[in-house]
């Protein structure tokens, strides 16, 4: 007889378990419901304001260099009365924005019901879950303003975005696919002047707003110059390659600040006659001259990568040479260099930095010589206002690659 004590008792072993991944936790545990996402959103809010206060008391110096200079910091010497011109574009903007973001879901979801496919709409836990990092960025940024005005101007601006997103349902689709336009009118009417004659100079930019729109409008203005390049290297007409080739190799060959300094000082004795263009406009000039080669050899990367059997069978369908570079050949190149077209950008965000050396007040500069103020002089404050201005260009450059991958798996870049 076998005693039943002596029979050994075997544990019931569940199914192997794995660690998720850090971003799989966060998903799952973090931002499940919507109810969850803003929890985690206003609970992330009050999180950043305590450790920007504890950092404060720890550094002992309550950033007060900051709280006095953050106006300097965001739009430099732009005039305190006319700060109204400022938001009032950015509302504008912001309904732009908001608008062409439902043209773009309103055709993917009409893409993939003619493909029989379902698409299911970004939700607002999904969005949140997306641009995080600018929510924190912003929260961060309030925290050490000295009024709630700032505050409840933020809250409209988002509030303005959300109404012009779900009213994109009541408009055309003629009108939606171009409210992209809006923020275009919106520079000509608020930024420039145009309208009301008193407009803010170029040359009073300033602040993280400069860095901003120097990138913006660099890449905007580049980018179709790149794209010509790229086509006139490889085009047969030997004039129009041999001047692309001569302008990619030269601008490519010499330091970006060697342009600054040249469209500084040296490019108003190009111009003829009392014409004078702003300093800014000077260095955006030198900026889309110096990009547009770099974008121009990533082009032609993604060109030389489509298979000449694309174009052979574009042949043979009767298309012409420009239709077949146009339908065919283009789409297939510049989503295969997304990876690197994004990279140029990144680089050109963090490279607008450059135009402190000659004279414009950019955000790092302003950092740098706010330490200089009689009242903050020799405190060793550059190790409080170089790490704030740094965040900014992190976050800007953390979500440009994150929104590349995210474009990059939606294409299927890689995926054969």
């Amino acid at each position: 007889m076998v005693d039943v004590q002596d029979i050994p008792v075997v544990e019931e072993v569940g199914p192997p378990t794995t660690a998720l991944p850090p971003g799989e936790w966060i998903r799952k545990n973090l931002f499940s419901s919507t109810l969850n996402t803003v929890l985690t959103v206003v609970f992330g809010a009050i999180i950043v304001w305590a450790v920007v206060s504890a950092i404060r008391f720890v550094l002992g110096v309550d950033a007060t260099i900051i709280v006095t200079n953050l106006k300097l910091y965001m739009t430099g010497r732009w005039p305190v009365e006319q700060l109204n011109r400022l938001w009032i574009g950015a509302y504008i903007a912001v309904a732009g924005i908001g608008l062409f973001a439902r043209a773009l879901v309103l055709n993917a979801k009409a893409q993939a019901e003619e493909a029989g496919l379902t698409h299911a709409e970004p939700s607002l836990r999904e969005t949140l879950r997306r641009f995080w990092p600018v929510i924190a960025l912003i929260v961060f940024t309030l925290s050490f303003t000295r009024t709630l005005t700032p505050t409840l101007l933020t809250i409209g601006a988002a509030m303005v975005g959300l109404v012009a997103y779900r009213a994109g349902d009541l408009l055309p689709t003629w009108v939606l696919h171009r409210s992209w336009l809006i923020p275009l009118v919106d520079t000509l009417l608020f930024y420039f002047g145009i309208t009301t004659f008193d407009g803010v100079g170029w040359d009073d930019w300033g602040g993280f707003y400069l860095n901003i729109v120097l990138t913006i409008a660099g890449i905007t203005l580049a980018f179709p110059l790149g794209l010509l390049l790229a086509l006139g290297r490889r085009s047969s007409l030997p004039a129009v390659k041999w001047l692309s080739i001569t302008y990619i190799e030269i601008l490519r060959g010499v330091p970006m600040i060697s342009l600054l300094l040249m469209g500084a000082f040296a490019l108003g004795f190009l111009i003829p006659g009392d014409t004078q263009f702003s300093l800014f406009l000077r260095l955006l000039i030198a900026i889309t001259l110096f990009q547009s080669a770099y974008i121009a050899e990533v082009v032609r990367g993604g060109l030389q990568s489509v298979p000449n059997g694309q174009v052979e069978a574009a042949q043979a369908l009767g298309l012409a040479p420009w239709k077949t570079m146009r339908l065919i050949v283009l789409p297939q190149a510049l989503r295969n260099v997304i990876p690197a077209m994004v990279g140029q950008f990144i680089a050109l965000f963090k490279d607008t930095t450059l135009v402190a050396i000659v004279g414009l007040l950019d955000l790092l500069r302003a950092a740098s010589v706010s330490t200089a103020q009689p009242e903050f002089q020799a405190q060793g404050l550059e190790a409080v206002t170089l790490p704030f201005a740094a965040v900014f260009f992190w976050v800007g450059s953390y979500v440009m690659s994150r929104e590349s991958r995210r474009l990059e798996r939606k294409l299927g870049v890689g995926v054969r």
